[in-house]
């Protein structure tokens, strides 16, 4: 399945921003390496892509931006904090909610080993992430 590939692809992305970088420094340094490195490898991605909210019949600009976009159906929303909780995982799930997206990644870079810090989430719910990464 191609969304298996681009998310591994993401993923593996991801693990080499963090291995060059570490954790600790501000979300806005990983979402640039990363966008640069998932665009290096052909992805088409879109950043700070902005997220509407229909409200029955209107359309309303509210700001709210999703991280990265790839090959306009995967959600990448990027941390740096301490642990992720429910808030973070409610708005990645709000983003492909809105969007009709099906599949989301959450990934918090303030971890030590990145693997520990990705969450995907396939229509609304946990996937396993693969144990080799």
């Amino acid at each position: 399945m191609i969304e298996n590939k681009l998310t591994g692809q993401i993923i593996g992305a991801a693990i080499e921003v963090h291995k060059i970088l570490g954790p600790g420094l501000l979300e806005s340094a990983y979402k640039e390496c990363l966008f640069y490195k998932l665009v290096k490898l052909g992805l088409f991605t879109e950043k700070e892509k902005p997220m509407p909210v229909i409200f029955e019949e209107i359309k309303l600009d509210c700001g709210y931006r999703i991280d990265l976009l790839v090959e306009n159906r995967i959600v990448v929303e990027l941390k740096c904090v301490e642990n992720l909780n429910d808030v973070h995982m409610a708005q990645t799930l709000t983003y492909m909610k809105l969007g009709n997206y099906k599949l989301g990644l959450l990934i918090n870079f303030n971890v030590i080993k990145l693997k520990d810090g990705v969450k995907r989430i396939i229509n609304g719910s946990l996937s396993p992430i693969n144990e080799s990464l």
